[in-house]
């Protein structure tokens, strides 16, 4: 019974720590995380090939330190930006969600293609 359990807790914390670390997006050789700045990713990642944006509502808050905090208060308009960077068609392309000009989520989506010549 104490190996099967022992088992069970080594699988859980396997899974648990590979979540972790699909948190982040490697540019190059830096990585992006959560809590980061808009400036920062344009500046580490350049352009994304697709940006769209739309405003939500939103609890008024400040960021210090990566992290969110919010403040009593009526509901404010923020903006959303969403970012995809496409990095080819044999690697993952990502959807970067900015809340009010910080990272908030990174989503892997499918295989990148080859980005068509504007020329032709």
């Amino acid at each position: 019974m104490m190996r099967v359990l022992r088992y069970v807790l080594m699988l859980f914390g396997l899974c648990w720590m590979g979540t972790a670390l699909a948190d982040g997006m490697r540019c190059g050789s830096k990585l992006i995380d959560e809590g980061d700045s808009i400036e920062k990713v344009r500046t580490v990642c350049g352009e994304p090939s697709e940006i769209s944006r739309r405003e939500i509502l939103r609890q008024p808050s400040y960021v210090r330190g990566g992290r969110r905090y919010h403040i009593d208060g009526d509901a404010m308009v923020v903006p959303v930006d969403l970012w995809t960077y496409n990095f080819g068609p044999n690697k993952f392309m990502r959807r970067l969600k900015f809340v009010d000009g910080y990272l908030e989520e990174i989503e892997t989506l499918g295989y990148g293609y080859h980005k068509k010549d504007k020329s032709q």
